[in-house]
C-alpha cells in the first residue's frame, strides 16, 4: 500500500517543526545557529534554549519564557512571538487534519477551528487591517511549505470536478472508485478539498487499502447526509462515522479555502491544505499535480481550473506538459464545450498528446497512463 514520505526527512534540514525535532537537534549539534524554528511550544525547554547558541535562529510563533525570549534576542535570533486571541497558527509547521479541523464537532459546526477560522477570516476582511492580512499570507505560505515537503518525491495526481455531486448518487460512488485505483495505482489523489467530486475522490483514496463491501458500506452511510446543507454538522459527522468504522485509511491530499466559506472541507483527506487565499490555493494544487488531472463534470469553477491547467501546459511554463483527462463527453463538448477550445489551444504544440476526452469515469486512469507515457 502506497503511503506518503515521512515528514521529518524530507524537509530543509535547518527547519525544526515538533519539539521532538528541537530535542533532537539540540542534543545532537548543541547549537541552533541558523535554525527555523516553527510553531513549536518552548515553554518548557527554557534552560536548553539558555544554555545554546541561537545566533541567526530565526522562532516563527514559538511560545517560550521571558527570560529565554530575551537571551535568544541577545544572541542576534529573531523572535515572531505567537499571535493571541486568533483561532489558527499563522506559523504552522504541518498541514491540517480532518480531526484538528473538526474539533469540537460535537458541539456543532460552529465551534470547529475550520468555522471558527472563516469567522475571523469575514470579520477581518471587511476592515481591511494589515495586520489580520499579514497574518494571513504568512498562514497561507506556511501551509505551502508545509505541502511542498509532504509531496517530495511523491506522483501526485489532481481530480477536479464541482462541489455540486451528492452523495447516494452514481457520478459519487464513480469519483470514488476512481479514487481508489489511482491511490491503488500508487498515486497520491489531490483534490480542491471540498465536497461532491472532490469529497468522493479523497473517499476513494481513504478506502483503498479496504474491499469492495467496505466501499459499498461507506457509500451507504454517507447517503443519509447527501449534502452539506442544511446541516454542515451531520455531512460531517457521517463522514467521521465512515472514519471510526474503518480507521487508518489511504492518505490523500485535500486543498480548500476559507474564500468559499459557505464550503466546508471533506474529512477524508489525511493531509488538508487550507489557504485563506483562493488564488493560491488553485494554482498550487494544479501545480502540484504533477502526475497530471482527471476534470470530471463541473461547472464554472471547473472550467477555470481546465485553463489554470492548460496555460503553463501550452507555454510549457512548467517544464514538460503535463497529462489533462476530461471525463464525460456530452458534458464537455455540448453543455460547457471546453473540450473544442482546449483542442484547438493544443493543435500542433507539444501538450496536443497530452489531452484525452473520455466517455465514461472507468476510463480515466487508462487515459492517465496512455498519456503519461
Amino acid at each position: 500500500m502506497h503511503t506518503m514520505p515521512a515528514h521529518a526527512a524530507h524537509h530543509d534540514d535547518r527547519e525544526i517543526e515538533t519539539l521532538e525535532e528541537f530535542d533532537a537537534t539540540v542534543s545532537a549539534r548543541s547549537t541552533l545557529a541558523g535554525f527555523r524554528v516553527q510553531a513549536v511550544d518552548l515553554t518548557d525547554r527554557t534552560r536548553e534554549l539558555l544554555a545554546t547558541d541561537t545566533a541567526g535562529a530565526v522562532f516563527l510563533g514559538c511560545p517560550m519564557r521571558e527570560n529565554a525570549a530575551a537571551k535568544v534576542r541577545a544572541d542576534g535570533a529573531m523572535v515572531f512571538p505567537p499571535v493571541p486571541h486568533l483561532p489558527f497558527d499563522p506559523y504552522r509547521g504541518l498541514l491540517y487534519s480532518p480531526d484538528e479541523l473538526f474539533a469540537g464537532l460535537d458541539k456543532g459546526y460552529e465551534e470547529t477551528l475550520d468555522a471558527r477560522a472563516y469567522a475571523w477570516f469575514q470579520r477581518t476582511k471587511a476592515d481591511g487591517d494589515i495586520l489580520a492580512s499579514m497574518l494571513r499570507s504568512i498562514h497561507d505560505d506556511a501551509v505551502s511549505d508545509a505541502l511542498d515537503e509532504l509531496l517530495r518525491d511523491t506522483r501526485v495526481v489532481g481530480v477536479m470536478g464541482g462541489h455540486a455531486m451528492g452523495r447516494g448518487t452514481e457520478a459519487y460512488a464513480g469519483a470514488a472508485r476512481l479514487g481508489r485505483e489511482l491511490t491503488r495505482a500508487g498515486l497520491t489523489v489531490a483534490t480542491g478539498g471540498g465536497p461532491g467530486a472532490m469529497e468522493a475522490a479523497n473517499l476513494g483514496a481513504y478506502a483503498a487499502p479496504f474491499d469492495d463491501e467496505m466501499l459499498a458500506e461507506a457509500l451507504q452511510l454517507l447517503a443519509k447526509a447527501p449534502k452539506f446543507t442544511p446541516s454542515i454538522t451531520d455531512w460531517a459527522a457521517a463522514a467521521f462515522e465512515v472514519r471510526t468504522r474503518w480507521p487508518r485509511g489511504g492518505t490523500s491530499i485535500g486543498i480548500p479555502t476559507w474564500f468559499y466559506g459557505h464550503e466546508p472541507p471533506n474529512p477524508f483527506a489525511s493531509h488538508i491544505a487550507k489557504y485563506f487565499a483562493n488564488a493560491t490555493r488553485e494554482d498550487g494544487l494544479l501545480a502540484r499535480s504533477t502526475a497530471g488531472v482527471v476534470f470530471l463534470p463541473g461547472a464554472a469553477g471547473t472550467v477555470q481550473e481546465i485553463f489554470d491547467n492548460a496555460t503553463p501546459n501550452y507555454y510549457e511554463s512548467r517544464g514538460e506538459p503535463t497529462p489533462m483527462v476530461l471525463v464525460d463527453r456530452a458534458h464537455w463538448t455540448e453543455r460547457l464545450p471546453t473540450w473544442p477550445l482546449l483542442r484547438s489551444l493544443a493543435r500542433e504544440r507539444s501538450m496536443e498528446s497530452r489531452i484525452a476526452l473520455v466517455d465514461r469515469i472507468e476510463e480515466a486512469p487508462e487515459a492517465l497512463k496512455r498519456l503519461g507515457g
